[in-house]
């Protein structure tokens, strides 16, 4: 499964760096992972809730247990990656994704819609994630934060396309044509490219990751953690408890923002806009990051994004026309952007890409548990009160907390690997 068609001993011939091909792989793929995000499925909830009668608990209760069932599989799945490449466990996720969306469109009951979409949204949650920055981290490392913000780029870039695009296709036809809409596209675009030409390492085809700089050798140092030393510095689980504090904030406002729009008198066609419009701030954020000094202490950055965070769930809490809502959604997205950017920038940042996979597995387990707390919360919160205030005020305070959180999260030290 780790040969590309191309021949390996083509590759390290190639006029240009193979790693550039790897991340238009990743960008593609990340594109195509965005399916079951939950700002796609906002698009969907108040039809489906009207079509079948469900409760908005009852709906939020797929993102969340998908999420958890991706805590299980995430530590699992990082130490293979690790072994094994990214290449499978992608081709694998793409398809589970598009075909788990093309039979959404077959829904008849709350039970199918589960079935379907927590298989989807455990993709989504864990092997893509696992996949495309153990891949990306092993091919770069002097340039890595350029990387990821090109793959955050593309990542954002689905956020903004697949809501419009099944907004789209739901125009004179309804929910389910929409859920085809978004099968289709992530077949199309993520599967073939991972396929025929990921490759696990650098090292497997005889290259090394980034460091040339201007035709000349540069000198890298990487650190070197295994999980277990990780999980023993306070750096790991300051890093994990930012995690734990921010994305509930991401998800339960991610996903209840379209129907919260519309409960505050906003047409359907403007909160997808809306959505839009804070997804593409999200990419911005996310690519204009990877351009920032390195020299920056990325504790510093991943405050700032927590603080936009906050201000915008506070933000949404009063907002009564699409105007007044293109601010607090602005701050918000930029957040978004912010943290998809920095958490897996700083994970590999602060222990490496040795172990990546790994380290990475037992974190996103605790991750994707607190998302999948977040629309559940949220959702619980709007049955119980009738409106979406005391989850927005509940995720502002939480955005407020992990800044503190991240301005303790220093970077740990330990022995280094020298690459020249």
């Amino acid at each position: 499964m780790q040969a590309p068609p191309l021949p390996r001993f083509l590759i390290p011939r190639l006029p240009f760096f193979y790693g550039w091909v790897v991340l238009g792989c990743l960008c593609l793929a990340g594109f195509a992972r965005q399916g079951p995000a939950v700002a796609v499925l906002s698009i969907f909830v108040v039809p489906m809730t009207d079509a079948f009668s469900w409760s908005r608990t009852e709906m939020s209760g797929a993102v969340s247990l998908g999420g958890l069932l991706a805590a299980f599989i995430s530590p699992v799945i990082g130490p293979i990656v690790d072994r094994r490449g990214a290449r499978l466990i992608l081709c694998l996720a793409v398809a589970g994704t598009g075909v788990a969306a093309l039979a959404l469109s077959l829904t008849q009951s709350l039970l199918t819609f589960y079935l379907l979409f927590c298989f989807a949204r455990m993709v989504w949650a864990g092997p893509y994630d696992l996949g495309l920055y153990s891949a990306l981290n092993n091919w770069f490392v002097a340039r890595r934060a350029i990387a990821t913000s090109i793959v955050t780029l593309a990542q954002l870039s689905g956020l903004v396309a697949l809501p419009l695009i099944a907004q789209l296709a739901m125009t004179g036809a309804d929910w389910r044509a929409g859920w085809i809409a978004v099968g289709t596209v992530v077949l199309v675009v993520g599967f073939l490219p991972c396929w025929l030409l990921l490759v696990r390492r650098p090292e497997d085809v005889g290259l090394q990751p980034d460091r040339l700089s201007d035709g000349k050798a540069q000198v890298l140092v990487e650190p070197r953690w295994s999980r277990a030393q990780a999980m023993r510095t306070p750096a790991f689980w300051l890093l994990s408890l930012y995690t734990v504090l921010v994305y509930p904030v991401q998800a339960g406002v991610s996903l209840h923002q379209a129907p919260h729009l519309i409960e505050q008198g906003i047409s359907p066609v403007a909160a997808a806009a809306i959505i839009a419009f804070l997804s593409a701030l999200s990419a911005l954020a996310g690519f204009g990051i990877g351009f920032l000094p390195r020299h920056w202490p990325i504790r510093y950055l991943m405050a700032v994004t927590a603080v936009l965070l906050s201000a915008g769930s506070f933000g949404l809490i009063s907002v009564s026309s699409a105007e007044m809502a293109a601010v607090p959604a602005g701050l918000f997205g930029l957040g978004i952007g912010g943290v998809m950017m920095l958490l897996p920038m700083a994970w590999a940042d602060y222990f490496g890409r040795e172990s990546y996979g790994a380290i990475r597995g037992v974190a996103l387990s605790l991750q994707v548990t607190a998302q999948a707390a977040g629309p559940l919360v949220s959702g619980m919160l709007r049955d119980w009160s009738g409106t979406y205030t005391d989850s927005l005020l509940l995720f502002g305070a939480l955005g407020a907390l992990a800044v503190v959180a991240a301005l303790a999260a220093r970077q740990p030290r330990l022995r280094a690997l020298q690459t020249a």
